[in-house]
């Protein structure tokens, strides 16, 4: 599956422009990270998984990680794809576990792109682009912020990853800064 045979399943199920603009994140922070931990070759198939993570929410939210796996075996979508986007749904809605590298980035970070991003609109700059670190850490400290957000899902991932949640937090903070333009130029691009 390339890219734009991706985009044209993800759009098949998915209007509304948040929910496209999170999987067009997802996309390009696992590109991001493919390439940062060293899986250069595979940061197509990374950013795919991204960008098809959550096919099923915006029609089936009841039914998340699981209808996205029927739909995909209908679409002919390999099962790799298939399992590694529903794994970041492991412990919550399903029990498959991130168990390749990109399988545990897409659990850590999903949600923590969320509250990233839910943190640069609350910014006068309305992007990551001048946010620190210490900024993310007052906001993840409280709960009722972005509370769509499982701060519990996070810590979960760092330690998926065996990173420290300070690790996970400025990688993943470093990645959404440097992914920002081509995300913003994709979803003009797209009408989001």
């Amino acid at each position: 599956m390339d890219r734009k045979q991706a985009w044209v399943l993800l759009t098949k199920y998915n209007k509304d422009p948040f929910h496209l603009r999170h999987a067009i994140t997802l996309e390009l922070v696992m590109k991001y990270f493919a390439n940062e931990l060293g899986f250069a070759k595979e940061a197509e198939h990374w950013g795919i998984v991204g960008l098809l993570h959550d096919l099923d929410f915006e029609l089936y939210p009841d039914q998340h990680c699981i209808k996205s796996q029927e739909i995909m075996k209908l679409e002919g979508v390999s099962d790799d794809i298939i399992h590694s986007t529903a794994s970041h749904g492991y412990g919550i809605c399903v029990d498959i576990k991130p168990e390749h590298e990109m399988e545990k980035v897409l659990f850590a970070v999903d949600e923590l792109t969320g509250l990233i991003g839910a943190c640069a609109l609350m910014r006068p700059s309305k992007s990551v682009s001048d946010m620190e670190l210490k900024s993310l850490k007052k906001k993840f400290k409280q709960p009722s912020f972005a509370a769509g957000c499982s701060r519990d899902v996070i810590k979960k991932g760092a330690e998926l990853l065996d990173w420290t949640l300070d690790d996970l937090l400025s990688r993943t903070l470093d990645a959404m800064k440097a992914t920002e333009p081509q995300i913003n130029e994709i979803c003009r691009g797209e009408g989001l």
